[in-house]
C-alpha cells in the first residue's frame, strides 16, 4: 500500500472517532475537530515517521491534545463578527450529555476516563499516555467513574423533573 492510501485509510477510519475523543476531554466538538485536523496535517507532514510506528492514531490523539492544552494556556479567544457564521458539530443528545457531565470531573480523572473508556486504551496504555503510574490511572478512573455517575443521574433527574 502507498504511503497515501495508508494515510488517507487512517483518516477515513479514525477522524471521528478521533474528534469525539478530543470532544469529551475538551468539551468543545467544534474546537476537537479543529485540533484533530492540524494534528492530521502534522501527521501528514511526517508521515514517513509517524507511519512506522506501533499506534500512529495514538500519536495524533496526543498532538491533537496538545493542542487544545496550547490554545488554553495561552490564553487566545477567537474573536468573530457576529454576522461571520459559525459551523457548529453536532453531537447526538446523549454524547452531549456525556461530554457536558466529563467536564464537571477533574482534569485527569476526565483523560484517563476518556482514553480508557471511550478509545479504548489499557490501563497500561492510558498509563503511558497520561506519564502516570498504573495505580494512580486505575485510581482516577475509579474516582472518575463514581464522578461520572453521580453526574449523569443529577443531569437524567433534572430532566426527568425529579429535583
Amino acid at each position: 500500500m502507498q504511503a497515501e492510501d495508508e494515510f488517507d485509510e487512517l483518516y477515513r477510519t479514525s477522524r471521528d472517532r478521533l474528534v469525539v475523543q478530543i470532544a469529551a476531554i475538551t468539551g468543545d466538538p467544534s474546537e476537537a475537530r479543529d485540533f484533530v485536523q492540524e494534528a492530521f496535517i502534522r501527521a501528514w507532514t511526517k508521515w514517513d515517521q509517524i507511519s512506522t510506528y506501533d499506534d500512529p492514531e495514538g500519536w495524533i490523539r496526543r498532538v491533537a491534545y496538545r493542542l487544545a492544552v496550547g490554545r488554553w494556556r495561552r490564553g487566545r479567544k477567537l474573536l468573530l463578527r457576529a454576522d461571520v457564521h459559525q459551523e457548529r458539530v453536532e453531537m447526538p443528545g446523549e454524547q452531549a450529555g456525556v461530554i457536558e457531565a466529563l467536564q464537571r470531573l477533574p482534569s485527569m480523572e476526565r483523560r484517563a476516563i476518556v482514553l480508557h473508556h471511550v478509545c479504548g486504551l489499557s490501563v497500561e496504555e492510558t498509563a503511558a499516555e497520561l506519564s502516570a503510574p498504573s495505580g494512580t490511572v486505575k485510581s482516577w478512573l475509579s474516582r472518575g467513574r463514581a464522578r461520572l455517575a453521580t453526574e449523569l443521574d443529577d443531569t437524567e433527574e433534572v430532566g426527568h423533573g425529579k429535583r
